[in-house]
């Protein structure tokens, strides 16, 4: 009985996105203003023009569920408590900083659970099929947080340095905030890339930042999968991501490769009879295994 809350809140976290987000637009308004008060018509433009431009685009990421929605939602809630920190240095009054940081953290934690991402990724799906998103390698996971403050320090500097008339800064800062979006988007979405699936023939393995082609696997080829154990000698195929890891067990000899690197630009090709991998909700995915008669425990 005490899961049921838990499973019901789960299915309604994106519905709790939306309106931790609508709260953002309907406070956030006020905070804006506070914060570009007294300061140039350009300020106050461009602070405006900023914020109601990014509250849209997650807007729109957090109304239709898919894949590159959710890379959107993902890169785009953080930049509300980005605001939020932007408007104290102002001089925003403590209660409007207060009243725009709740729903804009609520919202954010409620876009980074796991139940967030699998309903944006099933909702891409193809037929007869479950998507599972997989924890992100530490590296790359790491890699993306580092470039996205980057990206978002020029992202912020460069228009309201062309606001307070810097223009070479303004535009030099500006641009490379146009660089970074072009080079990082297509890198943040591949982490959304990365799923478990169980499909109709078995399981399928698709992680375009560990591996460079997917691992299929036929019911037939699946020996057992279960939660893998501290002294597992299975290849190890998640990154390597935190968190608990399901270890399956093959019939015979499978090939994975791993992606290409720059002293790998072939790749790496391993042969293998167990690997692990490291979904988000590791129980769903045994559940979801179990019930499609795949052999579990």
């Amino acid at each position: 009985m005490a899961s049921r809350p838990l499973a019901t809140l789960a299915r309604v976290t994106a519905w709790i996105a939306r309106g931790a987000w609508l709260l953002v637009a309907l406070i956030g308004g006020e905070t804006i203003e506070a914060a570009v008060d007294g300061r140039s018509t350009n300020i106050s433009w461009i602070a405006a023009i900023g914020g109601w431009a990014v509250w849209a685009v997650v807007a729109v990421a957090l109304t239709i569920p898919s894949v590159p929605a959710l890379t959107a939602a993902r890169v785009g809630t953080p930049l509300a408590l980005v605001a939020t920190l932007v408007a104290g240095i102002a001089g925003t009054p403590s209660a409007d900083l207060v009243f725009l940081s709740i729903p804009a953290f609520v919202a954010l934690v409620a876009v980074f659970t796991a139940d967030f991402g699998r309903q944006f990724v099933q909702a891409s799906a193809y037929g007869d099929e479950e998507r599972f998103p997989l924890h992100a390698p530490a590296a790359a996971g790491t890699a993306a947080v580092l470039a996205w403050l980057v990206w978002v320090t020029l992202l912020f500097s460069g228009p309201l340095l062309l606001g307070s008339r810097s223009w070479v800064v303004g535009a030099i800062t500006a641009l490379l905030a146009l660089a970074g979006t072009i080079f990082f988007a297509p890198r943040w979405n591949q982490l959304s890339r990365r799923w478990f699936v169980l499909v109709p023939a078995g399981i399928v393995l698709h992680d375009p930042v560990v591996m460079a082609d997917t691992v299929a696997l036929r019911t037939a080829d699946v020996a057992r999968l279960r939660l893998a154990p501290a002294d597992t000698e299975a290849a190890d195929l998640t990154g390597p991501a935190s968190g608990y890891a399901i270890e399956i067990t093959t019939t015979k000899s499978v090939t994975a490769v791993f992606a290409f690197t720059p002293s790998e630009p072939d790749g790496r090709a391993i042969h293998l009879t167990a690997m692990l991998v490291a979904p988000s909700r590791p129980g769903q995915v045994l559940a979801a295994a179990g019930a499609r008669g795949l052999p579990v425990g």
